[in-house]
């Protein structure tokens, strides 16, 4: 092997490790027999979501979790792999993949693995992880939740007030 090949895969394998470090979650996936038009479907909804959704090879990826100190991977690092690193939002790459393999009902997209920060999720986390409601949804829920407390607090400020001013004795 050359040097120039060396550093070569050397770059390439930091540049994984920084996807890695700076994703909140990344999901594996076996992607053999996919249409192109269902490839081409799926990475619009992984932008979209701002989810990045690369091809890897196998080998570079392990010496990427090498370096990050992440075992456990190595069994599923072997055929077709794709990455769908959650920059923005660890639900996104999870919900995606579940999904698609819901509404497609075949085995051409599959999940191996995935990663919640550097913790290995199981597959019932994954699971668990994809029904999570989007962060846009918890923080609409949030922003509801504390404008009904509000408006309950402003409606029981309005009655007291209502209620002194029928109370107070005219001048």
């Amino acid at each position: 092997m050359s040097s120039k090949n060396l550093e070569l895969k050397k770059q390439v394998v930091s540049e994984i490790v920084k996807k890695f470090q700076d994703a909140q979650s990344v999901m594996i996936v076996q992607y053999s027999g996919l249409t192109v038009e269902q490839v081409t479907g799926l990475r619009a909804q992984f932008r979209d979501n701002g989810v990045e959704y690369v091809v890897l090879k196998n080998t570079l990826v392990r010496r990427a979790l090498a370096e990050l100190n992440i075992v456990g991977l190595d069994d599923v690092l072997n055929g077709p792999s794709a990455f769908a690193f959650g920059m923005s939002d660890p639900v996104s790459p999870a919900k995606i993949v579940n999904d698609f393999i819901k509404k497609s009902k075949s085995e051409a997209l599959s999940i191996k693995a995935g990663l919640l920060g550097a913790e290995i999720m199981t597959d019932d986390q994954i699971h668990a992880l994809a029904e999570m409601p989007s962060r846009e949804m918890l923080l609409a829920r949030l922003v509801g939740s504390l404008q009904s407390s509000i408006a309950g607090f402003v409606r029981v400020l309005d009655a007291i007030a209502k209620k002194d001013a029928e109370v107070a004795p005219e001048a």
